[in-house]
């Protein structure tokens, strides 16, 4: 029996994405901010919450097709921008570009991704849709938003909650935000080396890596902590709705804002004429102390009163949760670490899993809830 047929949950992936990766990787995938009490808030309200459980019903014919920005779905899942996901396996992002093809999902690709956004689209045969965090330097991210589209992404995500990076004690303690002294560095050299698979796989032959997106603004193969010293460096906390004209001029297509947290915000979203929202507090990794989104999700559903698209993100670890998600107003869910485990696990065919757990989870839930559409 091989690993993969092992793994009947997001925690079995998290286990076995643990024993590959180097801890400074793990950790990163793993961990929230602060005493990551809102991340394992995102975890826990989700399992508070019940489902009516109904009986002698009609299930023979099941769909869980959902339509989204004009595209159908065969599940209303995205996977979500996940960072360095090229550090997880070889050439990590196409990777996972190919899985979500084969599900007919939405892949969308980090700004801090491994692979550029050419390759990506190059390498699965189709286009992500692009995540993008808006920098100090207007033209330089005006000439990003032209390669999106050059490369056919279709669909924006602008991702709001990182004005400044969070107080990430796991990853300041691992080096992945600081640099590292010599004796550090000689040890995470051979902690990395310990882990065969992982150098093999990535180490040696996922090369080169860089980050593809930020080319000519980062030296080539960045060190993690020289990525984020130019994230707190560049990143503008003086974007505000008045910068969406500027988004708006060198983009045409769909603009999703990520994460909305607040009935405040949702409505300015939809008064700035945006086309979707991500409920989304970065998983847990950037204000601990937020609420957690399934807890806020009927608020801002109430708000947006069905104007624009509400996805939600952060917590989602089943295709159960998915489906309280849509009971609660949702479109459509994102995740993040889920694949990124899979990923970490066994590159293409481990997110496959993933997203094959899920979409029988949630076929599985609908039919004891009775619930045969979506």
């Amino acid at each position: 029996m091989s690993k993969l047929d092992r793994c009947a949950s997001y925690d079995d992936f998290r286990a076995v994405a643990r024993r590959r990766l180097p801890g400074i990787l793990f950790n990163y995938i793993d961990g929230g901010s602060y005493a990551e009490t809102t991340l394992e808030k995102n975890v826990s309200d989700f399992r508070s919450l019940t489902l009516d459980q109904r009986v002698m019903m009609d299930v023979s014919r099941v769909s869980s097709r959902v339509t989204l920005f004009g595209r159908e779905l065969a599940m209303p899942l995205l996977l979500a921008p996940v960072g360095f996901a090229g550090m997880y396996a070889r050439r990590g992002e196409v990777q996972a570009a190919l899985a979500a093809r084969d599900f007919a999902l939405p892949f969308c690709l980090s700004t801090l991704a491994i692979c550029s956004l050419e390759e990506v689209a190059r390498g699965a045969g189709c286009a992500p849709w692009f995540q993008l965090y808006v920098i100090k330097d207007r033209d330089w991210t005006a000439k990003l938003l032209q390669r999106a589209r050059q490369a056919g992404c279709e669909v924006l995500i602008l991702t709001a909650d990182l004005q400044t990076p969070g107080a990430r004690y796991r990853d300041v303690r691992s080096g992945m935000m600081r640099k590292l002294s010599v004796v550090e560095h000689i040890k995470r050299v051979f902690e990395g080396l310990c882990k065969a698979g992982w150098t093999w796989d990535v180490f040696i032959n996922g090369r080169p890596h860089n980050f593809g997106n930020l080319a000519g603004v980062l030296p080539p193969a960045a060190s993690f902590s020289e990525a984020w010293q130019w994230i707190g460096a560049n990143f503008d906390p003086s974007v505000n709705w008045n910068d969406l004209a500027f988004i708006r001029q060198h983009w045409q297509g769909p603009i999703i804002i990520k994460g909305v947290m607040t009935e405040i915000d949702a409505k300015f979203a939809v008064d700035k004429g945006v086309d979707g929202i991500v409920v989304s507090n970065h998983g847990g990794r950037q204000l601990d102390g937020a609420p957690s989104t399934i807890q806020v999700l009927p608020h801002i559903v109430r708000a947006v009163d069905d104007r624009i698209p509400v996805l939600l993100d952060s917590g989602v670890r089943s295709g159960l949760d998915v489906l309280k998600a849509i009971r609660l107003g949702a479109r459509a869910c994102l995740i993040g670490r889920a694949w990124a485990f899979g990923l970490a696990a066994s590159g293409r065919a481990g997110v496959e899993r993933v997203l094959a757990m899920y979409q029988s989870e949630l076929k599985a839930a609908q039919v004891l809830s009775g619930q045969t559409t979506l």
